[in-house]
């Protein structure tokens, strides 16, 4: 067994990540792999911005990609139809209160002001022209009644849209 009070802090992580040597007493606890941790709802944002664009690129493009269109290999959804959603009961609140919003470390303005942008930019055409745009008390309210399971949650309003005669992908 190794001594880890003798190897360097990354070489010691590793090890313990590994399985190959103990934590001492007072080391850095590690979570289980494979378990998310969701930061608080109220976190702030680690890299400021100064364009909706911008806040678009740092919180969503790593998924969604840079012109919204998501990965069926990946399982992320494309977001540029996203305003379909809007037609469907339910829908609009479920735009703002999936994981990867509820997640992306931004307050309630910045959520709206996110959703209104990409629904007149990269979304765009998808919106019905009536739909008003989001506002930071939508957003707090959806935020408190997230859904549990967001993937029978996404297929319900799907099959409510295929109802309506409306496609979301």
């Amino acid at each position: 067994m190794c001594n880890p009070h003798r190897l360097g802090r990354s070489v010691t992580l590793a090890l313990m990540l590994s399985g190959t040597v103990l934590a001492p007493a007072g080391a850095l606890a590690v979570p289980p792999l494979g378990q998310q941790v969701m930061p608080p709802q109220d976190a702030p944002s680690t890299a400021p911005t100064s364009s909706l664009r911008s806040v678009y690129i740092v919180h969503c493009a790593g998924c969604h990609g840079r012109d919204a269109a998501g990965s069926t290999t990946g399982r992320v959804p494309d977001m540029r139809r996203m305003g379909r959603f809007l037609q469907v009961d339910g829908g609009r609140a479920f735009l703002v209160s999936v994981p990867g919003v509820l997640g992306a470390g931004l307050d309630d303005r910045q959520i709206a002001d996110l959703t209104n942008w990409l629904l007149g930019s990269l979304a765009l055409g998808s919106a019905p022209a009536d739909a008003p745009p989001y506002t930071a008390a939508e957003v707090q309210v959806a935020r408190r009644n997230a859904p549990v399971d967001v993937a029978a949650a996404r297929r319900t309003l799907v099959q409510r849209a295929l109802e309506q005669g409306l496609v979301i992908e």
